[in-house]
């Protein structure tokens, strides 16, 4: 007798596994209305498949929305485009740069993580599966401690501090505007933080940013 291979889901692409199908439905379904309220019937129906698929690739529907969320994460970041390079430009304009990737970054997935305040499973398997070494937090780390190395910045600058300092800017401005009772809707401008953020790091003897004109 005949095996008849599984029949293909409608929104399925040539080559595309179910398992990939799922994510790429329950990401596409972050970016467009959030986490809040996802179920596993609303993700079947909308990857054309029936509900019990899904526990077919994935042990329950938490790890299905945490890998959704990472997937929906490294998309944001890849349409944002890339950081600068340490060495290059100038400590400011590059500092800016990433201040402007990470607010563009936190206006994307603070809402979908606000989504999972009630689902602490959900938040316990993206930990999981993520990789730390991806996050731009981290990346700002490495761009400091590269600029460190090369002289840019002040030798024993606190740049751990500087970056979770830089990383609150942009969680705290994008809460303030997503959930205005939660911080002033004015939070400083880019440019006063990356002033403020250099004279805690630039090298002594170093002319203000501001004085220099490159902030404008």
């Amino acid at each position: 007798m005949a095996v008849m291979s599984p029949r293909k889901a409608a929104a399925q692409r040539d080559g595309q596994s179910l398992h990939d199908l799922l994510v790429e439905t329950a990401q596409k379904m972050i970016a467009t209305h959030g986490t809040t309220g996802m179920t596993v019937r609303e993700i079947a129906r909308m990857a054309g498949v029936a509900d019990g698929v899904l526990y077919n690739h994935f042990s329950d529907k938490e790890e299905l929305v945490a890998r959704a969320l990472l997937e929906h994460v490294r998309t944001t970041e890849a349409e944002l485009g890339e950081l600068p390079v340490a060495g290059e430009g100038t400590v400011t304009g590059n500092l800016r740069r990433h201040l402007e990737f990470g607010l563009a970054l936190h206006k994307v997935i603070v809402p979908a993580f606000s989504g999972l305040v009630g689902q602490p499973r959900v938040l316990e398997r993206f930990a999981e599966i993520s990789e730390r070494s991806g996050y731009w937090r981290d990346r700002l780390v490495a761009y400091l401690k590269e600029e460190r190395a090369l002289g840019r910045l002040r030798p024993g600058s606190e740049v751990d501090a500087t970056a979770a300092l830089l990383v609150g800017y942009c969680h705290a401005s994008v809460m303030a505007a997503v959930f205005p009772h939660t911080g002033p809707l004015d939070p400083p401008t880019v440019d006063s933080v990356v002033t403020a953020a250099l004279h805690g790091i630039a090298p002594a003897g170093a002319e203000p940013p501001a004085a220099s004109g490159v902030l404008g």
